[in-house]
């Protein structure tokens, strides 16, 4: 076998998997078609679980700075119609359970950049760029990718991260469904020569006569979003002299900013009936598209990277069957939807455009509110099923990260602690469990840990204090496998280890 695990795409979503796959030892290829990495931003919000998950990958502790938390009033994120009258806020500003900023700002050409000289420093990590996915044919232990010019790639395992027009998810034929939200919408990126102070940051402003956006896209740099009325064509909303017209009203002009790009894209809100075909999986725009109105576009493709590679980092090390591959798709599948289906509402919100309809909207987001301050939470949902979780209710959710004293250091648990899988309590959460059990889970790269005496700030006393339990298991993608009490732990390594190595899978069969 040539690799263990070939990727199709080398943006953000496919780097990652390269690097949390490479930090393990598995020898991977990424195959990219074009032969330089787009200078431009794309991407622009990023949120606190997406941290953790560069965290994992090693990112954040010499890149932090390229990441510019929410700040603002009402929460960082407004609503406003076309007076400018608020009629809803989303909380971005509130603490992350992940232990960072809830929602960021940032420049992905940096982040792209950090990413791929990551990956090409792992020893095992080969990218290969200028070469096009062709086509892909596969058998019960291998799967060969095909490449212009002829050459033919082989591993074990493919992960399409090529994007929404992926070559992979049409090679294997998996298809697609579409919400019916679909907008043209005029993106335009600046530096700004002299910075005014924004209160917001995120200002949506559902202004029947002109839709806009306005965002902190990252240190340095602010967007602009203009959606495209049915008077004025892509091409005429596409020249520089649009962007400049449409960002007057804010008193964005030549003389104190500088154009970066200005580009027409559709937002559409799009997923996948399958997230698998064999032993080719698909992660990010390959399987899923949302309309951008929440920030999350990228952050759920980076959960994918994350949900995939422990998967098969496991069944590749023998520690797992390969039934839990199955279980990637159901839970991601029905994660994503709720966000796309939030953005997609969210959407038709911001895009009306009959001056009527919209005025009865305003009316009624203002009944809304119950005061000038009225916040919402951004969405939190929990994992699809069937799912690698126990049967609790707090089970599916995200776990919480938090600032621990580790000897004379003090950091985030993952730095100084960690664990693949994480295992939490107010006490010794093994107290009650059997060696055997001990030994296993250790085996799998857990750890258990006694929060109490190192709990810096609280904020795990206070977690446990909310849920109403004193001990959690978590997975390495920081979902939560189950909650109790030190004497409920054996029951949830036991349920853990039949759940990852299912003996009703047949050895080799293609899943």
């Amino acid at each position: 076998m040539d690799d263990d695990v070939l990727i199709v795409g080398a943006g953000p979503v496919g780097l990652l998997a390269a690097i949390l796959l490479g930090r393990e030892g598995r020898r991977v290829t990424v195959v990219e078609r074009w032969p330089a990495r787009y200078p431009m931003p794309r991407a622009c919000t990023i949120d606190h679980e997406a941290l953790r998950i560069l965290q994992a990958a090693g990112v954040m502790e010499e890149h932090a700075e390229l990441f510019e938390p929410s700040r603002g009033e009402r929460g960082g994120y407004q609503i406003r119609n076309g007076d400018g009258v608020l009629l809803r806020s989303i909380n971005w500003n509130r603490p992350g359970e992940s232990g960072w900023a809830n929602t960021n700002g940032f420049y992905q050409p940096d982040l792209e950049e950090v990413l791929e000289a990551m990956a090409r420093a792992l020893p095992t990590v080969t990218i290969r760029r200028g070469l096009a996915a062709v086509s892909v044919e596969q058998d019960h232990v291998s799967v060969t990718l095909t490449v212009a010019g002829g050459d033919r790639l082989r591993a074990s395992w493919l992960i399409a991260a090529d994007g929404a027009n992926s070559v992979i998810r049409e090679s294997v034929g998996i298809e697609s469904v579409d919400s019916g939200f679909e907008a043209d919408w005029l993106v335009v990126d600046y530096k700004p020569i002299v910075d005014r102070d924004w209160d917001a940051f995120v200002t949506q402003y559902c202004d029947p006569e002109q839709p806009a956006t306005a965002v902190r896209s990252g240190p340095g740099r602010r967007r602009f979003e203009f959606m495209r009325r049915a008077d004025v064509t892509a091409e005429e909303l596409g020249r520089p002299e649009t962007a400049w017209s449409l960002m007057a009203p804010w008193g964005i002009a030549p003389e104190n900013t500088e154009l970066e790009r200005h580009a027409v894209y559709t937002f559409r809100g799009r997923w996948v009936k399958q997230w698998r075909s064999g032993r080719v999986f698909l992660a990010g725009d390959s399987a899923h598209l949302m309309p951008p109105f929440l920030g999350q576009g990228l952050c759920a493709g980076l959960r994918d990277a994350s949900a995939l590679t422990w998967r098969l980092s496991m069944v590749s090390d023998g520690l797992a069957d390969q039934s839990i591959l199955d279980t990637y798709g159901s839970e991601r599948g029905m994660h994503v939807r709720e966000i796309i289906d939030e953005a997609v509402e969210l959407g038709k919100v911001i895009c009306e455009l009959d001056p009527d309809r919209a005025a009865e909207r305003d009316l009624r987001m203002r009944a809304e509110l119950e005061s000038e301050t009225a916040t919402v939470e951004p969405p939190h949902p929990r994992l699809g099923t069937s799912s690698i979780t126990s049967d609790d209710d707090r089970a599916g959710t995200l776990s919480i990260q938090a600032r621990v004293a580790v000897g004379d250091s003090v950091g985030l648990f993952d730095d100084l602690i960690g664990g693949t899988w994480q295992l939490i309590g107010n006490c010794d959460p093994f107290v009650s469990t059997p060696a055997d059990l001990r030994d296993w889970f250790l085996s799998i790269g857990g750890t258990s840990t006694d929060i109490s005496p190192i709990d810096v700030d609280g904020d795990y006393r206070r977690w446990f204090e909310s849920t109403g339990c004193s001990a959690v298991l978590s997975r390495p993608d920081f979902y939560i496998y189950g909650t109790g009490e030190p004497a409920d732990v054996p029951r949830l390594l036991a349920g853990l280890r039949a759940a990852l190595t299912n003996s009703h899978t047949r050895e080799g069969a293609l899943l």
